[in-house]
C-alpha cells in the first residue's frame, strides 16, 4: 500500500486584529445625526445631512475649515509680497511720506529763500509824518500829515490827516499844519489802513522813524525798517560824532549840499522823505552789506 502523506499545519491560523470600538461620545454623536435626520426610503437625506467623517465632524465644516484656510493663506501671501499696511497708506497719500511732503511745503512757503542781496529798489520806500499836538496842553504828537515816496522820489501817498482827539497845538512852524487843512482831511483810522497797505512787505526809509510808527499806532518789523538818524556811516560822513543822532536838515546839509526845511511855511513831509531816501543811497551799498554780516543790528 502506498505511502498517504498528509500535510497538515497545526499553527493557530493569524487574526486580524479587532477594530477599537469607536469612543462613546463619538458614538453618540453619530447617533444623534442620525436621528435628527429624515429619512427617505430608509436612506437619509444627503443635502440636508451631509455625512459625518471619522472625527466627528461634517463634509461642510471641513469644507468650510478648507476654505477658510485657504483664504488666509491668500491674505497671508497678499500682506507678504505686497506693501505693508504703512505703505499701502503712504501710496494713498494719507501714511508717513506724505505728511513728510506736505511739512516740507509747508517750510518752503514759510520760508523764503534769500541770497543776501540788497533789496531791490522796487521794495523801497521813504515815509515822513507831520504830527500837530493833542490832549493836555497839546503835548501829545498826533498824526496830521503823512507822506510816502518811492525810491526815484516819486510820490506814492500824501494825505492830510484829522486826528481822533481835538487839536491843541498846530505846532505850524515845524508841521506846516492849518486849520484850512483839516477841512478836507481823511480821517485818522481810514488813513492808517492805507498807510499800512504801501508799507506792507517794503522795506521803510525815515529819519526818526520810530516817531512816524508811533503817531501811526503801528510796528514796523525792525528787519525792514531803515532810520538815517542811527547810521553811524552817515555820521562819519558828514563829520558828526557817530553815537549822536544828527538833525535831519544838518545830514543833508553836510553830504547833499541841499537846503530844506527853510521858510516860515513849516516843514514839507514830501521834502523831508525825498532826502532821507537820497541819503540812504549815499551808504547804500556799505550798510546794506553791515547788516548782512551783523543781522542783530537791523
Amino acid at each position: 500500500m502506498d505511502d498517504l502523506v498528509l500535510n497538515v499545519d497545526f499553527t493557530a491560523p493569524e487574526r486580524r486584529p479587532k477594530k477599537e470600538p469607536e469612543s462613546r461620545k463619538h458614538q453618540r454623536f453619530v447617533q444623534r445625526r442620525r436621528e435628527s435626520c429624515p429619512k427617505e426610503n430608509g436612506h437619509a437625506a444627503a443635502p440636508r445631512c451631509p455625512p459625518v467623517s471619522q472625527n466627528g465632524s461634517t463634509g461642510a465644516d471641513a469644507s468650510a475649515r478648507t476654505k477658510g484656510k485657504s483664504r488666509g493663506t491668500a491674505r497671508g501671501s497678499a500682506n507678504a509680497v505686497g506693501d505693508s499696511p504703512a505703505s499701502q497708506n503712504d501710496s494713498r497719500g494719507t501714511g508717513g511720506p506724505a505728511k513728510t511732503k506736505g511739512k516740507g511745503r509747508g517750510a518752503s512757503r514759510g520760508t523764503p529763500k534769500t541770497d543776501g542781496a540788497p533789496p531791490a529798489p522796487s521794495k523801497l520806500v521813504a515815509m515822513d509824518c507831520e504830527m500837530v499836538g493833542t490832549g493836555p496842553g497839546g503835548r501829545t504828537s498826533s498824526l496830521a500829515r503823512c507822506s510816502i515816496v518811492t525810491y526815484e522820489g516819486d510820490v506814492v501817498y500824501d494825505q492830510y490827516v484829522r486826528p481822533e482827539a481835538p487839536i491843541v497845538d498846530y505846532r505850524t512852524r515845524w508841521s506846516g499844519i492849518r486849520p484850512r487843512h483839516m477841512a478836507n482831511a481823511v480821517p485818522f483810522r481810514r488813513a492808517q489802513r492805507e498807510v499800512l497797505r504801501v508799507l506792507a512787505g517794503k522795506v521803510v526809509v525815515g529819519h526818526a522813524i520810530h516817531n512816524d510808527f508811533k503817531a501811526l499806532h503801528y510796528s514796523h518789523p525792525k528787519a525792514l525798517t531803515r532810520d538815517t538818524s542811527q547810521i553811524p556811516l552817515l555820521n562819519r560822513r558828514g563829520g558828526f560824532p557817530e553815537n549822536v543822532s544828527i538833525s535831519l536838515k544838518r545830514l543833508t546839509k553836510a553830504l547833499l549840499n541841499q537846503d530844506i526845511q527853510v521858510g516860515k511855511k513849516g516843514h514839507s513831509s514830501v521834502e523831508d522823505a525825498r532826502a532821507t531816501m537820497e541819503l540812504y543811497k549815499v551808504v547804500e551799498e556799505e550798510w546794506e552789506q553791515h547788516l548782512r554780516q551783523n543781522p542783530k543790528q537791523e
